[in-house]
């Protein structure tokens, strides 16, 4: 079992939602994402999604395109956030972590060079938002072959037989995206949530996350009475941003930021 498929079992069993939240790498430094990701499982996450940067980050909004930008100025590489796993996973041995990210560095490293480098760094599962299930297979056949779990998205205007063929190739975890658009962008219809996830719900046995438009505690519990896990990505990238402002981080700057994903988790545990 994978450790992603362990953690939402026990999730389950205590009756409890994950929580995921979304992480550039390399933003505002390596450094600081390695702390924060300590940090974050420290005050309620269950799984973390760690970006990749890449310069045409098309799927996401500008908070997380700024981000972007800032973890390319610091020369951040793929292989750099593999070695972040890799220090991660020295203290932290349980806790998944999802790598999430573009084709084109996954590519240019090779898939069998970066699926080794990924499962040898502690990496449970891949999400590359711009290759459908539909193209995916080369890498999937190397994956499969791994202990790593294949992700894919699917959107509101998803219809119900795509839908099939995407939780068919899907492992660990579905990703819906529940608002049209780039990430950070429009108001979350809780009831079109509702509604999509009851549909397909019916295609799948794996649990169901739900990213995009989900920005504080109440958010976050309003999906977690519906869904299998929320994903919170550009309202924490936000934080970074608003307290980096050029400077480096303090222990200080660390609990502020933490504060947005631990008031999340008792949140969705009340």
């Amino acid at each position: 079992m994978s450790r992603i498929s362990s953690c939402f079992q026990q999730l389950e069993a205590s009756g409890r939602k994950a929580l995921i939240p979304y992480l550039t790498a390399g933003d505002p430094d390596i450094a600081t994402t390695l702390s924060l990701m300590h940090a974050l499982v420290a005050n309620g996450a269950d799984i973390i999604e760690l970006g990749f940067p890449f310069t045409d980050p098309t799927s996401d909004g500008p908070v997380i395109q700024r981000a972007v930008e800032r973890a390319l100025a610091n020369n951040t590489s793929l292989k750099d956030v593999l070695d972040t796993v890799s220090r991660f996973r020295k203290e932290n041995a349980d806790t998944p972590v999802v790598l999430m990210g573009y084709l084109n560095p996954v590519e240019c490293m090779g898939y069998q060079a970066f699926v080794d480098a990924a499962e040898e760094a502690g990496v449970d599962g891949i999400l590359i938002v711009d290759m459908p299930p539909e193209e995916s297979h080369d890498l999937k056949q190397i994956v499969d072959k791994s202990h790593i779990d294949m992700i894919f998205l699917i959107a509101p205007t998803t219809s119900d037989e795509r839908a099939a063929q995407i939780c068919a190739q899907s492992s660990g975890y579905v990703y819906y995206v529940s608002l049209k658009g780039v990430t950070g962008a429009g108001h979350l219809d809780i009831e079109s949530v509702k509604s999509n996830l009851a549909r397909f719900r019916s295609q799948t046995e794996l649990p169901v996350g739900v990213g995009f438009g989900i920005k504080n505690a109440e958010s976050a519990a309003l999906i977690a009475d519906i869904a299998d896990a929320v994903v919170v990505g550009s309202a924490l990238i936000n934080k970074i941003e608003e307290l980096q402002a050029g400077t480096p981080y303090s222990i200080e700057d660390l609990q502020q930021h933490i504060s947005l994903i631990n008031d999340m988790r008792k949140a969705m545990d009340c």
